[in-house]
């Protein structure tokens, strides 16, 4: 059950999803000052399941800004932070292990240029559950999978596992790259 009764109440009313923001002051005990704090209120619907609350809230030293501005530009650095987040963790880009430095500098190109593939065909899943995945979820859907190829002068076949989880989505992006015919 959501706390925040009045947007609880709208939610309810119109069976939908609804948000408010504000924002005020505040000054924590080991602050030298008071400081702008952006406040998100929303309650969320989701059908057939109860409503659920998510509230947020960012300090920033942004003045001119309205409070929905604010939270969308912090949610855009985060969104940034979180593709950085993917070559690191998912794609190792930080891995310069070689003794010269045009060997790391030639990693850190493949690596980048790879991101850019992944990002792409994300962009081309963006309809799909495949579609908010991080790198390393995609490259474990589409890319780690066990396949029996067969090629012949004409084409190149994958045979896949009549079990496999993602096919529907493989099958998809196959498609929208150009693998397969449409």
């Amino acid at each position: 059950m959501a706390k925040n009764k009045a947007l609880e109440a709208l939610a309810e009313r119109d069976n939908a999803t609804h948000t408010l923001f504000g924002d005020g002051e505040y000054q924590a005990q080991s602050w030298p000052h008071r400081r702008r704090v952006v406040i998100k209120a929303e309650v969320l619907h989701f059908e057939g399941r109860s409503f659920k609350d998510n509230q947020r809230f960012v300090v920033t030293n942004r003045k001119r800004l309205s409070a929905d501005k604010v939270y969308a530009w912090y949610c855009g650095r985060g969104d940034s932070e979180n593709r950085i987040k993917e070559l690191k963790s998912d794609l190792s880009i930080d891995r310069t292990s070689c003794t010269r430095f045009i060997a790391n500098q030639f990693r850190v190109l493949m690596t980048a240029a790879a991101f850019v593939l992944f990002q792409e065909l994300r962009w081309k899943l963006r309809d799909t559950r495949a579609g908010r995945c991080t790198v390393g979820t995609i490259r474990d859907m589409l890319l780690k999978v066990a396949t029996r190829v067969v090629s012949s002068v004409r084409r190149v076949v994958c045979r896949f596992a009549t079990s496999m989880p993602w096919d529907d989505v493989w099958r998809i992006a196959a498609k929208r790259c150009g693998a397969v015919a449409q």
